[in-house]
């Protein structure tokens, strides 16, 4: 979906951008503050980035809130990182709602305190009717975890002759996967300097364009994601065709 610049000019928008929101821990830290003001402090670029998407047609924005490496930090830093969480959901799901946003969750929820799955239900069940854009939380999420779950899925039907091993195909596991039936990512964002997929959508985001930022994620706000959407719509995507062949058929399209 194309976007107007400043200028005037358009730009093209990705339909689905997703995003490791790294750097909260070292943004503290430089401050001399504790990694928990981190997490908090980046809730706040949870919020820009969410309203921007809106503002510039995002259709989907999936961010890595929780992986489930994360359980391998200190206590008190995932207590507080779950505490957190709960406490922006009671406050953000009216907001959600009254801007049209669905949410949803994806991971292996059942990790989680009784009450948080319940609390995420309820935040899901507010938000279902939300047709401006889909906000998928990952977390306790891992992309090997989330192909493993998948072809257990399928085996299970092979096992019940539900299912011909030979019908497994690229299709069938992405169906099963935690974002089956969903569009997968056109744009990667890592904040926080780090250059790499961290487990993060790994089948989803086969084809997805990586944009690596310096900023520490409490850093990241509107102007910044912007200029991210800009940088993907000035690049040509090929999926494996030649630049002449996207040329040609742009011209045949008008796109």
């Amino acid at each position: 979906m194309p976007e107007p610049d400043q200028d005037g000019t358009q730009f093209r928008v990705p339909a689905h951008v997703a995003i490791i929101m790294d750097g909260n821990g070292r943004w503290a830290r430089q401050r001399g503050l504790p990694r928990t003001q981190g997490h908090r402090a980046g809730a706040k670029s949870v919020r820009a980035v969410v309203e921007q998407g809106l503002r510039s047609g995002v259709e989907v924005l999936t961010l890595f809130a929780f992986s489930s490496e994360n359980w391998r930090r200190p206590r008190s830093e995932v207590n507080t990182l779950l505490e957190l969480f709960m406490n922006t959901l009671r406050v953000e799901v009216k907001r959600l709602v009254e801007h049209d946003v669905r949410l949803r969750f994806i991971g292996e929820l059942s990790a989680f305190s009784h009450r948080l799955q319940r609390q995420m239900a309820e935040a899901e069940a507010a938000t279902q009717d939300g047709k401006a854009l889909l906000l998928q939380i990952a977390a306790n999420y891992g992309g090997r975890w989330d192909i493993v779950q998948s072809v257990q899925s399928l085996s299970r039907d092979v096992a019940e002759g539900r299912l011909r091993p030979e019908d497994i195909d690229e299709t069938a596991i992405a169906s099963r996967l935690c974002t089956g039936g969903f569009p997968e990512p056109d744009l990667f964002i890592r904040t926080g300097g780090e250059k790499r997929v961290s487990n993060f959508l790994l089948w989803q985001c086969a084809y997805a364009e990586l944009y690596f930022s310096d900023l520490m994620w409490p850093e990241f706000d509107a102007d910044a994601f912007v200029a991210a959407l800009k940088d993907f719509g000035r690049r040509q995507r090929r999926f494996g065709r030649t630049g002449e062949q996207i040329t040609e058929l742009a011209e045949v399209y008008g796109g």
